[in-house]
Order: C-alpha cells, then sequence, then structure tokens
C-alpha cells in the first residue's frame, strides 16, 4: 500500500477535525428543498455558491452554470479537486394528454417504479408559474380497475402525471402555460429520521454537496494552510454522463468524486461510514491514489470499506474522457434503494467530509512527479508498486 508522506508540505502533519455537522445538516435540509433536476439547476448553484462565498473562497461559474470555488493553497499548481453534482434525477413533459394529465420522460437513469406515486412539481417557462401534481399509473384505481392495478407493466409510458388543478383535456393545461418541456422535479420529502437516518429522494449528490462544503468550511474555521490549492467543482449534468467535461483547467494533479455509493446486496458500502471505490463501470480508479485515501483513514481512525461499482459512473469518468490528465477516485456516503426511496445516516456523511478534511491537508500523491502532466521514465514513480518479478514467471528452458 502507498503511504502517505507524514507532512503535508508546509511543516504541518495532517490531524482530523471536527465537522460541524448542524451546518452540514442545515446546507443538506435546504438543497434538498431545493429542485434542480437536470437541466434546471440555476437555484441550486446560487444557493451554494453563497454559502461558498460567505466562507472567503474564491469562485467563478461557467456559462452554463457550473461552479468552482477555490481555497488557496501555500504553493503554486498543480491543485486538486473535489468534485459533487448539483442535478438530480427528475423528468420532462413529453406530452399533452387529452385527458388533461402529462406524459413525461425521465431525466438520468431511474425507474418508473419507484416514480409512481411521486409528488411533483411542474415549472413552466415563466419562473413564477408552477404546478404541484402526482405520478400515477395509467390504473391507478383498484375501485375502477380490480386485479389490473397489480397486473399491468411498468415503464414511463404506463405512468402520467396528475396535475393539482381543474383541467379535462389538453387545452386546459395549455391555459395554465403548460408546454412539452417543461421541467417535472419530484419532491424530495425529506425526514429526519431516528437514530440519524436521513430518508430522501435526491440524497445522491446533494449529500455530497453538504459533506464537501462541511470539510471546506471546517478547513477554513482551523486556519490550517493547505500545500497546494483544493477547487470544489460543482457540477449540473452528471445525471446524464457528462458532469466534470469542464470547469477545471489542466493544472490539477488528483480528482476526487463524491457521490452515492450503493448499499445492496452483493455490495460491501454501508450508510455508516465513507465508502472508496476501486472500479465503476468505466474501470478501476488511480491504484496509487486510491491506497491513498485507504491509508488517510486508517491513519486517523476514519470508519471506511472498500466497494467496485459495476453499474453506474461519476464524474470522474467524464473528466479523464474529457482529456484532463490527472489522478482520479471516487468516495462515497451509503445509500440504500439509489435513485428509488433513498436513505442514508449523518455518520456516513460526516466520515466522508472527515476524510475530504484531511486528505486536503495532505500532500500530492507524489509532490514531485505530479507537478507536471509529463516526465521522463527515470523519475516515474513505479517502484512504488512492486514489480511482477519477469525472470521467476519465465518457463524454464530444456
Amino acid at each position: 500500500m502507498t503511504q502517505p508522506p507524514p507532512e503535508n508540505g508546509t511543516g504541518a502533519a495532517p490531524r482530523k477535525l471536527d465537522i460541524d455537522m448542524v451546518y452540514v445538516q442545515d446546507v443538506l435540509l435546504h438543497l434538498l428543498r431545493t429542485p434542480s433536476p437536470t437541466g434546471r439547476t440555476d437555484q441550486v448553484v446560487q444557493y451554494i455558491g453563497e454559502r461558498l462565498l460567505e466562507l472567503g473562497l474564491e469562485l467563478s461559474v461557467t456559462r452554463r452554470g457550473l461552479l468552482n470555488a477555490t481555497l488557496q493553497g501555500g504553493r503554486p499548481g498543480p491543485d486538486r479537486a473535489v468534485v459533487v453534482h448539483a442535478d438530480t434525477i427528475g423528468a420532462m413533459v413529453t406530452r399533452l394528454k387529452d385527458n388533461g394529465r402529462l406524459e413525461i420522460t425521465p431525466l438520468g437513469t431511474h425507474s418508473a417504479r419507484f416514480a409512481e406515486g411521486a409528488h411533483v412539481t411542474v415549472f413552466t417557462d415563466c419562473h413564477e408559474l408552477s404546478y404541484t401534481g402526482t405520478v400515477l399509473p395509467l390504473k391507478s384505481s383498484g375501485h375502477q380497475y380490480g386485479e389490473e392495478v397489480d397486473t399491468q407493466g411498468i415503464g414511463w409510458p404506463l405512468v402520467e402525471v396528475r396535475i393539482d388543478e381543474p383541467v379535462s383535456d389538453a387545452a386546459d393545461l395549455v391555459a395554465l402555460g403548460m408546454h412539452v418541456g417543461d421541467f417535472v422535479a419530484f419532491d424530495a420529502n425529506p425526514i429526519l429520521a431516528s437514530g440519524g437516518f436521513v430518508k430522501s429522494r435526491h440524497l445522491d449528490d446533494k449529500a455530497g454537496i453538504a459533506a464537501a462544503m462541511g470539510a471546506f468550511q471546517a478547513l477554513v474555521e482551523s486556519g490550517i494552510r493547505l500545500p497546494v490549492s483544493a477547487h470544489l467543482l460543482v457540477t449540473i449534468a452528471e445525471e446524464v454522463g457528462h458532469g466534470a467535461t469542464h470547469g477545471l483547467d489542466t493544472n490539477v494533479a488528483e480528482m476526487i468524486a463524491v457521490d452515492n455509493a450503493v448499499v445492496a446486496a452483493g455490495q460491501q458500502s454501508r450508510e455508516d461510514r465513507v465508502n472508496i471505490a476501486m472500479l465503476d463501470s468505466t474501470g478501476p480508479f488511480d491504484y496509487h491514489f486510491s491506497r491513498r485515501l485507504l491509508s488517510l483513514c486508517g491513519d486517523h481512525d476514519i470508519p471506511f470499506t472498500r466497494d467496485t461499482f459495476r453499474h453506474y459512473r461519476s464524474d470522474a469518468a467524464s473528466a479523464v474522457e474529457a482529456g484532463l490528465e490527472m489522478r482520479t477516485a471516487l468516495i462515497g456516503f451509503g445509500v440504500d434503494s439509489s435513485h428509488g426511496h433513498e436513505r442514508t445516516h449523518f455518520r456516513g456523511i460526516q466520515a466522508v467530509a472527515e476524510l475530504l478534511a484531511v486528505y486536503l491537508q495532505s500532500d500530492l500523491t507524489f509532490p514531485e512527479w505530479d507537478t507536471s502532466e509529463r516526465g521522463t521514465l527515470e523519475d516515474f514513480p513505479s517502484g512504488s508498486v512492486q514489480p511482477a518479478p519477469l525472470e521467476d514467471l519465465r518457463r524454464p528452458t530444456d
């Protein structure tokens, strides 16, 4: 295992910081109550930006609304980044139906099974005009359809949105100002349950944002000087696969994506700790970087586990595919029933924040090698991994 250097490059060893979980909870609940389906994220980015400015971070926003906040370090680049995404799954109106209801198509990958019964908000082109509604299967009344309510299929063509207005046909919907292309946000309905759990839609990735902001707040309050500058990149299109394709310059050596970790049968992730991914659907994460994070957890008594995720990708993948030459890793708070009826634990959110705060105090994985995108073979730190003894593996000659 690659061991972290004893100091962070500024003369002090990284230390575990206290995370203000009251602050984290306040941020999380505000985020959850601010609708932000992919494609309609300006309001939530505005809120995140204002909170980061309160911490004194430098801030820039791209044309499309991706946010980059910077906490300056002690020496010039390369920098490092933590990436989270503000967009959530949602839906869009594809047809105004003759029965006065709405046909919708999903934004992001999620099942209509979990959409059935959801309370939603439909946003019209007039930013001051929105409507509440409910997603219902086409046959939703047992008194009318009997056993057919249980035998009908599952899928987006088999659900519709019932608007909470006196409408009976498509013309009535048009009169309300509704159109094809209107955004539909699934209401989060957060609940703080007993035992430290939080239940809500869209914990992916709003719990990740809250954890990251908690880490940055702890670093600012501590007055610790970071060895290199740290960016908090807030993307707006992760759910459709192209979140971290822009917003960072090429002078970033390492990036941690913070996202949900899958809690399900066959997975190792848990809700009460930080989960470090070794692989997602795009392949393995950086060997040295991932094991560096494992070491930091062990050295600072941060509860963790390792896992692999076969059916989803993160912002790290889109950054690498966009051509950014950087080491990437993925850590997550455990989410049960991800993209469904989600639940996580504040202890897991806290562990994510603790790891981020320790990591950002430490130096780069290879402080000398990682200062530039290219170097010589002689300087390449390949010896940090035991090379395979090829001479012992060769078949003996007769």
